[in-house]
């Protein structure tokens, strides 16, 4: 069963909020995604629990 769950993250270049969509039913999930005001790649870490999201860690490419 797909639990899916909108989340916000806060580009770490240029401060841009990023809305997206994970399917909590993935477990931890770590993706690049592309911030849609600077185009710059972010590395998004997300931790699944029992009750849904627990973390969300959004950093640089590079880091």
């Amino acid at each position: 069963m797909n639990i899916i769950e909108t989340i916000s993250v806060q580009c770490p270049y240029c401060g841009e909020i990023m809305d997206l969509q994970i399917d909590c039913s993935e477990g931890d999930q770590e993706f690049m995604e592309d911030c849609p005001l600077c185009c710059k790649p972010v590395t998004i870490a997300v931790t699944i629990s029992d009750n849904g999201i627990s973390s969300v860690d959004a950093r640089p490419e590079d880091d």
